[in-house]
């Protein structure tokens, strides 16, 4: 029974001796005019802002950027509006580690303009520019012009494992194809981070 007093005894002593150190630590702080303990980890850094316009000075493209899902069939959604961009919100933001996937119309009913009418001129090298919603400016350079079949795989479009930021344009392109209501062909424009 004594020896159960004892060890409950020096457990108060303990309990009460860690109870004055974060009293006194917290009072410290307090008084240097900080609000509170200092955090354990640093801050996760600020996530890059949801894209809002597409630059692309080439071919005079100057576009609002909707944010799309996939469709009930599970593709890409598409831009509402034939005049704007759509980022596939589902992958990375441009500018982080990934490959950020922008789509956009070609060829518009009607003859009426639509955003990537001229996105086959574009050649390596060429500069494409994303404002997020913060103001930032985020340039990619033009790697690569690559044309899929309407059926083939570009699957890899959505994917990239090499630690870098990457922006994939996509629109139709080819002969439009009554009976199937769509183009022949895709084409992507393949950017990297400036």
């Amino acid at each position: 029974m004594e020896k159960r007093a004892k060890q409950h005894s020096r457990l108060v002593v303990i309990l009460a001796g860690c109870a004055l150190i974060l009293t006194l630590l917290f009072l410290g702080l307090k008084s240097s005019g900080e609000s509170g303990p200092p955090p354990l980890f640093e801050e996760e850094e600020t996530r890059i802002g949801l894209p809002v316009r597409l630059t692309i000075p080439r071919i005079g493209v100057d576009a609002a950027i909707e944010s799309v899902g996939l469709t009930p069939e599970g593709a890409m959604g598409v831009p509402a509006d034939p005049a704007n961009a759509a980022w596939f919100s589902a992958g990375p933001r441009p500018s982080e580690e990934g490959s950020a996937v922008i789509a956009g119309h070609y060829g518009w009913k009607d003859g009426l303009p639509a955003v990537f009418d001229n996105l086959s001129s574009l050649q390596k090298g060429d500069k494409i520019y994303i404002e997020d919603e913060n103001g930032a400016l985020i340039a990619f350079v033009v790697r690569e012009l690559r044309s899929y079949g309407a059926y083939e795989d570009a699957s890899e479009v959505f994917g990239s494992i090499d630690g870098k930021a990457h922006l994939n344009l996509v629109t139709c392109e080819g002969v439009w194809n009554n009976v199937s209501k769509s183009y022949a062909k895709r084409l992507v424009i393949s950017a990297d981070k400036e």
